[in-house]
């Protein structure tokens, strides 16, 4: 039984081409995601580092890693993963303080 990804947080490092515009609008044609939100986080000579959110209703993860590949980029880390019927946002913890 596979359970829809409804949102997806990637850590990831992208050459300078494509822009971050370009970037986000391919990521965001991939099936199953309605929306992206691209961060610049930090940037040096050769790359940037993108924070990306990826919302919808069945997000493919693998068709997504597979696509910032064909864009240049490398997924560092999965920072975050909802699924289900709904989202469940991120209580806070005495961790978190």
């Amino acid at each position: 039984m596979t359970v829809p990804i409804q949102r997806l947080v990637l850590d990831l490092l992208k050459p300078h081409e494509p822009g971050i515009v370009e970037f986000a609008e391919t990521v965001a044609a991939c099936d199953g995601v309605d929306g992206v939100n691209a961060v610049l986080v930090e940037t040096d000579r050769e790359v940037q580092n993108l924070k990306l959110t990826l919302e919808g209703d069945a997000i493919d993860a693998e068709v997504v890693e597979e696509t910032v590949e064909e864009l240049g980029g490398t997924v560092h880390s999965i920072d975050e993963v909802v699924c289900g019927e709904r989202v469940i946002e991120q209580s806070e913890t005495p961790q978190d303080r």
